[in-house]
């Protein structure tokens, strides 16, 4: 069983109360479209607000399969990159190689100030190639090309973009060109990310990728096959063992995970679980891996009758977010998250696998949405980011900021609006108020992928 939080699925449309809206910035054209605005009563207004995509998913840099010949695919890439490496002077290249650093998973990131009542943002610490050499033999690193891992490039630009892993500094906190960076959980930079702000989401995915690549090629030093040792090809895209009876060609693999919010359609209301792990009063959705022969909609099945003994019947899909912040010898997970209607409802809990779970109604979920401080959450993570390259770190924890508007701590509350589990329970919450939702697919084979 696993609880996931996991963050924005493709072009996910969630509705939210009046209440609930006014927690979140107002949204710009250029950020966000919305899409529809409806009063169901005298105090209340909802809607839907149509994301570009869940965090970590839409990168802005990630190539489609390049031609050989294109200068910018990543054996081109590769080959200019080995003789850059090879110079001995730091003059600016025909190519503006970009390289991200990252240490024990932590992406380098700086902070800087919005400018207004936004709060600070982060950005992605991106160095020269120059810089990059520079940086890591202070450190007496060599650096080579096949430590380099190819993320995308941006041909208008003529960028080429690289990841490299500088694991063991632990002391590393580097201050290139008069600014100054750290190296910042990835979690933390999830939380820190205005998610209406679609530069930053998009710098949210490329982090996300360079660190799945990166914690891949860790995890993929040995060939499964023969044991022989592994290295990088095609500019790191793939591996390939040494041994010359083997020569097996690895490529990066996800791993699948079901998350469902289980609905109870004649009582109105939704099954929510809680581990021992979670913050106080936090509630979620289920969740759990996918076992080998089992079909999307079977682990549903399985992994709700086995942690609460609830009998699923009909199985909807609502969307799915890569989630690269699971552990390191899983970097490359797939959420895929699903309406699953219940067709009994006595809870009999694995307590080995859940702390408790409970029905929760339709009434409760909305009040705990509309009071929890999802936006204070993200301005205190940014506030984090920024004591932390400062070289102050706090240590806080971000689930002490979703409290009632009232400052009395609410009786339970969701992950915020950077997890699949949030628009799950959130678009079941106010289905009811958005024009022309159905409560339940027409047919069986209905898609509810408009969420």
């Amino acid at each position: 069983m696993l609880s996931f939080l996991p963050c924005f699925s493709a072009s996910p449309v969630f509705s939210v109360s009046k209440n609930y809206l006014l927690l979140l910035k107002p949204l710009s054209l250029a950020r966000a479209t919305l899409c529809r605005l409806s009063t169901t009563t005298a105090t209340t207004t909802t809607m839907s607000i149509n994301l570009q995509s869940h965090a970590f998913a839409g990168n802005p840099i990630r190539s489609k399969t390049p031609k050989p010949s294109d200068p910018f695919s990543p054996n081109s890439a590769l080959e200019t990159l080995k003789t850059q490496l090879l110079e001995t002077t730091h003059q600016p290249s025909s190519s503006n190689f970009k390289v991200l650093p990252f240490r024990k998973g932590r992406p380098l990131a700086s902070s800087s100030s919005a400018g207004d009542a936004l709060g600070p943002i982060w950005h992605l610490g991106w160095i020269s190639l120059a810089d990059c050499k520079l940086f890591l033999a202070s450190c007496r690193i060599d650096l080579s090309y096949d430590s380099l891992v190819y993320l995308g490039s941006e041909s208008a630009a003529e960028a080429v973009y690289w990841a490299v892993d500088v694991a063991g500094e632990a002391n590393l906190v580097p201050k290139i060109g008069g600014e100054k960076f750290c190296f910042v959980e990835l979690r933390t930079l999830m939380v820190a990310t205005d998610w209406d702000d679609q530069h930053a989401m998009g710098e949210l995915a490329i982090a996300g990728h360079a660190r799945a690549l990166l914690e891949w090629h860790n995890t993929s030093r040995y060939c499964g096959q023969c044991g022989g040792k592994t290295v990088p090809m095609e500019a790191g895209r793939r591996k390939q063992c040494v041994n010359e009876s083997c020569k097996k060609r690895i490529y990066p693999r996800i791993d699948p995970v079901v998350i469902m919010l289980v609905i109870d359609k004649e009582n109105d209301c939704v099954l929510l679980s809680r581990q021992s792990r979670f913050a106080p009063r936090m509630w979620s959705c289920l969740a759990g891996f996918i076992e080998p022969g089992e079909s999307l909609e079977e682990a549903v099945r399985r992994e709700t009758w086995e942690e609460t003994g609830i009998e699923v019947g009909e199985v909807v899909y609502h969307s799915s977010q890569p989630w690269p912040v699971g552990p390191s010898s899983m970097p490359c997970q797939l959420m895929v998250g699903f309406f699953a209607y219940a067709k009994s409802r006595e809870i009999n809990v694995d307590k080995e696998e859940l702390e408790d779970a409970e029905w929760h109604s339709r009434e409760d979920v909305k009040k705990a949405l509309m009071v929890a401080e999802y936006k204070k959450a993200q301005q205190t993570a940014a506030a984090k980011v920024t004591q932390m390259c400062k070289g102050v770190e706090k240590g806080q924890s971000l689930s002490a900021d979703f409290n009632v508007e009232s400052g009395e701590l609410a009786p339970m509350f969701f992950p915020g609006p950077f997890a699949i589990a949030h628009h799950l329970i959130s678009s079941w919450a106010f289905q009811d108020s958005v024009n022309g939702f159905q409560s339940q697919p027409t047919h069986a084979g209905a898609s509810m992928s408009n969420l």
